[in-house]
């Protein structure tokens, strides 16, 4: 099911995927999904929730999965990947494609107020608190703290917003 408010945009080059499990996609008011943004139904049972006010930028990927929580006036910028899944590759007899996925890290939140920059990968499991800014290029994984600034592979602390 896909749920778009009325004074949401979508672009007509947006790709918003149904769910064949019955996962909800939830677009909030004053949303705006740019162009060759992708919504792909992958890898788990969750849902994606999308708050007022949030942008997300052309070129991102977000993966279904264990579900994404994005809160409001959220900045996503150009060719992020939310990807709240992870797959199973213990096994050497069997080609990784046939072995599944892993269980749920909780998939991702993502806090009011919050800056994703361009070519940011957010994983399962991840906890981006309330007004943090994410730096360019950075992996994403366990909890941000609020207000705080990250940057990085591996990603560090740098600052904390006044």
């Amino acid at each position: 099911m896909i749920e778009i408010h009325p004074t949401a945009f979508v672009s007509s080059l947006a790709d918003l995927e149904s769910s064949s499990r019955g996962s909800k996609i939830i677009v909030g008011p004053n949303v705006y999904i740019d162009s060759f943004v992708k919504f792909k139904a992958a890898g788990g049972d969750g849902d994606i929730l999308i708050g007022e006010g949030t942008y997300i930028n052309s070129g991102c990927v977000l993966y279904i999965g264990n579900g994404i929580s994005i809160g409001e006036n959220v900045s996503i910028a150009a060719n992020c990947v939310l990807a709240p899944t992870n797959h199973n590759f213990e096994s050497r007899t069997t080609n990784i494609q046939s072995q599944g996925f892993k269980n749920s890290k909780g998939g991702i939140w993502i806090g009011d107020d919050v800056w994703i920059g361009s070519l940011t990968t957010v994983l399962d499991g991840a906890r981006i608190g309330d007004g943090c800014v994410v730096g360019a290029s950075s992996l994403v994984r366990g909890v941000l703290d609020e207000f705080c600034v990250y940057v990085g592979n591996p990603l560090r602390k740098i600052a904390r917003r006044q």
